[in-house]
């Protein structure tokens, strides 16, 4: 089938999708349309205050690359914030929770009336948190259940104005996208746009609310040099902060190797878990390969020669 090439949507969302065209609310409202099952118009795209980091700043490649967020102002007066994050941190679910929270208190004006608006936290990880099969969750709210009558429930809801009856629900809710989970299966047109964050292609056939403008906006063979070269840089220090996880990973068990190595020495085995830890570092730096890593960054997370790099490798 073919396909297009597209720039990666957390790319889009850090340094693209900011409002500047008309293409941008487009988009974010076509994706979110999706997600929710209803048509979603943004109206306004909001900068969240959080420390700017250029794509060329020297720093920790993992701060650059990390935790990218937007928010956006959708018809109704709702709110979407968008949080896509790479390394899985311990506090994911706290964060995710002072996201919503953030947002519903900036409504609030001092000394006014709590007029708050729904807010839908969208949140996309490169990692599994611990999905066995699915690749997108939901969860809210939705109201208060009686403890000792249980048939009894009270909405999490309150009146427009205090002329209306009519409830709206007020409590944000959750979604989880995990594009790596994605099994390539179009079960529906959201499914669409999974395989965008999963893959940075689009096929020709694709026909999701906001994907015919996203093959425009975020088609790489468009960009210019200059915006070529920048988005690359943010791709090597997207490939530097994965490798910096998998060299820490193969750092941990090698030590850990080091202390059975000790305890079993007496026993003649201590050559095979040399041989072991060897396996492990070769597996490794094989998977790395495979994944796109240069040989240059291999030898550098691994603590490698280049040279050592090659022989494994074959090259």
């Amino acid at each position: 089938m073919a396909e297009r090439k597209l720039i990666s949507f957390d790319y889009a969302v850090k340094y693209l999708l900011r409002g500047k065209s008309k293409d941008d609310f487009v988009i974010l409202g076509g994706f979110l349309s999706e997600l929710t099952g209803r048509k979603i118009e943004v109206v306004s795209i909001l900068e969240i205050k959080r420390d700017k980091v250029d794509p060329e700043d020297k720093v920790d490649p993992s701060d650059k690359v990390n935790r990218l967020d937007l928010k956006a102002q959708i018809d109704g007066g709702e709110f979407a914030v968008f949080e896509i994050q790479f390394l899985q941190e311990f506090d994911f679910f706290g964060n995710v929770l002072y996201g919503a929270s953030r947002a519903l208190v900036e409504q609030v004006s001092a000394g006014k009336l709590y007029d708050i608006k729904k807010v839908h936290s969208i949140n996309i990880l490169y990692y599994n948190l611990n999905a066995k099969r699915e690749y997108l969750f939901w969860g809210n709210f939705d109201g208060f259940r009686g403890v000792h009558f249980e048939e009894e429930s009270i909405p999490f809801a309150q009146t427009a104005d205090k002329d209306s009856k009519a409830l709206v629900e007020l409590n944000p809710e959750y979604y989880l996208i995990i594009p790596d989970m994605f099994d390539e299966k179009l079960r529906g047109r959201f499914d669409e746009w999974i395989y965008i964050l999963k893959n940075s292609a689009v096929r020709d056939e694709f026909t999701a609310a906001g994907i015919k403008e996203a093959k425009v906006k975020l088609d790489y063979l468009s960009m210019s040099p200059e915006d070529k070269r920048a988005y690359e840089r943010y791709m090597d220090n997207l490939r530097s902060a994965d490798s910096m996880i998998l060299a820490a990973k193969v750092r941990g068990r090698a030590a850990g190797l080091a202390e059975v190595r000790a305890e079993v020495r007496a026993a003649g085995i201590a050559a095979g878990i040399e041989e072991g830890r060897l396996e492990m570092q070769r597996e490794i730096v094989r998977h790395m390969y495979q994944a796109g890593f240069s040989i240059e960054v291999i030898a550098r997370a691994l603590a490698l020669s280049v040279k050592d790099v090659h022989d494994i490798l074959g090259l």
